[in-house]
């Protein structure tokens, strides 16, 4: 069937609510044999919860999915396999224990005797499993353990898994996330002829490069809601990325303001830094009393980078130096003690300890630098809380009220205290306004914009990029992986976009 035909695989008012949180509403997507169709959005456009609609491992609350012309309704992930949808995850989810050929037959496994019999034919399996690979351009040995080949490989190998489903259509969920350049290549051959075959690919990625090298046709999804569906050749980079975020821009009407002129004195400089599969390489300078904002869309590499400055990731290869001297990080504890401070992006699952109290959530990260036998004493903790408390307005019944009780804003001043206590020289604060209403926002922006008047440096990461270009004394635009370009304070929303969407800073 022709990518110009009948879709193979239609999804018509798709909606699903969580808790009071409308994840999807009014959905639509079609999927045409012999084409390969991105999906794309921002974090929390509903991209995963389509999947998992789609997918069965999540029920819809309205609207119809259609395989073929015919209703379907898979109630588990097993049965959406069954009936020839089959998903590649970013993690591939098969079992590295088990060699390469008992993944792919893994439910399936051809055996001796009649009727089927009861012995697996193991020659059978490897032999089957090499020709199905070698169909992929892939030679291996199919008898070695999956877990001890490397990542781009293991997805080809899910990939083969599902040729071997006979799936009509195949869903990439981000599965370049962890390749390099030539592993990326790789795949998107393989794509272009599993196309050329008539297979039906549903590509979800944040990479726009990527897009518009393999994607017949594109569909936008915005906060659960279809923005649109167009076709690649018609849809440039900065249109895309007015439909994901939600804004126009216009590169050519992009103006760039001069910086303030003021010196400031490196603190911590990166050069050549770099993470196989996270960070191309690239040179940032952080400099004392200023904020440097981070922008990208999601997958850019800005928490990536964030994570390797903290020590919380090895790079594999550049340097650092914080005041001129030669730094390495292998601990984020030793990150700590030579100053440097990090709010993580989930904050609920990296940052606060929800059933310890608002006291001891923000003693934690001076207590850790103190050492196990410099214990602070719970009076000490307690005017430590209290002078942040009324230093960031955080409001809460009293210090030992559990932190988990407390609003999203108010959980991340109390998080942006916990470093504070640490007195660092620079502070890493990635999404820091996420999740939290207007109000705390501003208090958030207010007291990053003193504590860098104060002499604190500071790296400010957000996917609102108006923040961005409110906040920052500078800004590095990263995409793809890579440090995109840099633009000076003043720069506006637009001349990020533009940044993002190729055009040269």
């Amino acid at each position: 069937m022709s990518k110009h035909g009948t879709p193979v695989l239609e999804l018509i008012g798709i909606s699903k609510r969580f808790a009071g949180v409308q994840a999807l509403r009014d959905v639509a997507l079609s999927l045409r044999a012999g084409e390969v169709h991105a999906l794309m959005g921002q974090n929390g456009a509903g991209k995963s919860t389509l999947i998992k609609v789609l997918t069965g491992v999540h029920t819809a609350d309205a609207g119809e999915m259609r395989l073929g012309g015919e209703p379907i309704r898979p109630a588990s992930p097993l049965q959406a396999q069954a009936i020839g949808l089959s998903t590649v995850y970013q993690e591939v989810n098969l079992c590295p224990n088990l060699s390469v050929a008992e993944n792919i037959f893994a439910g399936r496994f051809p055996r001796h005797g009649l009727a089927g019999g009861w012995r697996i034919d193991w020659k059978k399996v490897n032999a089957d499993a090499r020709v199905l690979l070698a169909r992929l351009n892939l030679e291996i040995d199919v008898t070695r353990l999956l877990g001890t080949y490397p990542v781009a490989v293991q997805q080809m190998v899910a990939i083969a898994r599902a040729l071997l489903a006979k799936s009509r259509v195949l869903i990439l969920d981000e599965p370049t996330s962890s390749l390099d350049a030539d592993e990326v290549a790789r795949l998107f051959a393989l794509l272009r002829q599993l196309r050329s075959e008539g297979l039906a690919i549903l590509f979800v990625t944040h990479f726009l490069d990527e897009v518009y090298e393999i994607a017949d046709r594109i569909t936008v999804l915005r906060n659960g809601e279809r923005v649109g569906e167009y076709l690649t050749s018609e849809l440039n980079a900065p249109a895309l990325i007015s439909a994901m975020i939600g804004r126009e821009f216009h590169a050519s009407t992009a103006v760039l303001t001069a910086t303030d002129g003021i010196a400031r004195e490196p603190l911590l400089e990166a050069t050549g830094l770099a993470r196989r599969g996270a960070i191309e390489p690239l040179d940032i300078e952080l400099r004392a009393g200023e904020v440097l904002g981070l922008a990208g869309l999601l997958g850019s590499g800005r928490t990536e980078l964030a994570r390797l400055l903290f020590g919380m990731d090895k790079p594999d290869a550049g340097e650092l130096r914080l005041r001129g001297q030669a730094l390495k990080l292998p601990t984020p504890t030793q990150a700590v003690r030579h100053g440097l401070a990090m709010c993580p992006e989930d904050r609920k699952a990296e940052g606060i300890v929800a059933d310890l109290s608002l006291r001891e959530n923000i003693a934690l990260a001076l207590q850790a630098r103190l050492g196990v036998w410099r214990c602070m004493s719970p009076q000490k903790q307690q005017a430590l809380a209290e002078r942040f408390i009324q230093q960031l307005g955080i409001k809460a019944s009293d210090a030992d009220m559990p932190i988990g009780q407390l609003s999203g804003g108010n959980q991340q001043k109390a998080l942006l205290a916990r470093w504070l206590a640490t007195e660092p020289a620079l502070l890493i604060l990635d999404e820091p306004t996420r999740g939290i209403d207007v109000a705390a926002k501003q208090d958030i922006m207010d007291q990053i914009r003193a504590l860098a008047g104060g002499g604190l440096s500071v790296l400010f990461i957000s996917s609102e990029l108006d923040e961005v270009a409110r906040l920052s004394d500078r800004v590095v635009v990263m995409r793809e992986r890579r440090k995109a370009g840099e633009l000076p304070g003043g720069s506006s929303e637009a001349a990020i976009c533009a940044v993002i969407a190729g055009a040269a800073a």
